[in-house]
């Protein structure tokens, strides 16, 4: 899609994919093992840059749909947005195809019990707000939307951004025991 700008025509994209949370439900089992909108946080590793700042968009935008909608608010967890942030950062590098794989994994390295979870991803490129385009994105799909509106009381997010733009974020949701 283009989009025209201030500054001419970008090109922009948007790719979205969700996690099957019905089909991800552990009973009884514990697991052991943050400038202005639309700046970059200057955490920087071979051009791939964390975004604190999307991050907490992208949290404050779910919170606010849900509240809008009945449901309680999410709580952002450490350990969630870390892994969360793991993942984007190596589909950013190329290092995993932007997808699930590993899913099961992130979530039993998250040392917290829980009930269900779920997953969110999103990639785009050439957006000025790239944060609330996926939010935006998710809302508009059945999947993400499930995910969004579902029984979980924990997330936590990750968006990292690499040298040609691209923008992966990922959003982890769990029902915490």
């Amino acid at each position: 899609m283009l989009r025209q700008t201030a500054f001419g025509v970008a090109l922009s994209m948007l790719v979205l994919a969700s996690g099957f949370t019905s089909n991800i439900y552990i009973r009884s089992h514990t697991l052991t093992q943050k400038p202005t909108q639309n700046q970059l946080s200057p955490i920087q590793s071979n051009r791939i840059v964390i975004s604190t700042t999307l991050e907490k968009s992208v949290f404050e935008q779910i919170n606010r749909f849900r509240v809008s909608n009945g449901l309680p608010k999410l709580s952002l967890n450490a350990n969630i947005s870390r892994q969360a942030r793991i993942h984007s950062l190596n589909m950013a590098k190329g290092k995993v195809p932007f997808s699930h794989l590993g899913f099961k994994q992130r979530v039993k390295t998250i040392s917290i019990g829980y009930f269900s979870a779920g997953e969110n991803l999103a990639f785009n490129q050439g957006y000025s707000d790239p944060a609330s385009e996926a939010v935006v994105g998710w809302l508009n799909s059945p999947g993400h939307l499930h995910n969004v509106k579902g029984n979980y009381n924990l997330t936590g997010i990750g968006v990292a951004t690499n040298g040609k733009g691209e923008v992966y974020l990922t959003q982890i949701f769990l029902r915490s025991k």
